[in-house]
């Protein structure tokens, strides 16, 4: 099962992969909605965008991972199922503190998936669970 998002934010990620199919490029009050919900993240994310920043980490028993190389050189363990993130203002402002939907790493994930710039790779069922357990034991 996976968590859903505002539908606001539903409607306009799929407005914005519709305008991408249709021409290439995401129409100017596309990105101004996103910037009016995300504030400063949204143009952040779209930063990583692109910087080509966003990896797919596939296996073969199907599990899917994103990692995002963020602005600090650091990388961020994100999971789109559940809208999770691994950086610390994920943990501060969206669930400690609940003031934002999203860091601008999973933004960054699901604007990656609506333009169609994400790398992906495939990786072992093993070096996903080490990737995953490796976030697990720094939190």
């Amino acid at each position: 099962m996976t968590a859903a998002l505002p539908a606001i934010v539903e409607e306009l990620l799929s407005e914005m992969a519709a305008a991408v199919r249709e021409s290439a490029r995401i129409p100017d009050e596309h990105l101004l909605s996103l910037k009016f919900i995300f504030g400063s993240s949204a143009v952040q994310a779209l930063d990583l965008v692109d910087r080509q920043s966003v990896t797919l980490l596939s296996s073969p028993s199907g599990r899917r991972v994103y990692q995002v190389l963020g602005s600090s050189g650091k990388t961020y363990t994100c999971l789109a199922s559940c809208h999770y993130c691994s950086c610390p203002a994920f943990a501060f402002s969206v669930l400690r503190k609940n003031d934002s939907l999203l860091c601008k790493h999973l933004l960054a994930v699901y604007l990656s998936q609506v333009m169609r710039t994400c790398q992906q790779l495939s990786i072992s069922d093993k070096q996903l669970t080490d990737i995953l357990m490796e976030k697990q034991q720094e939190a």
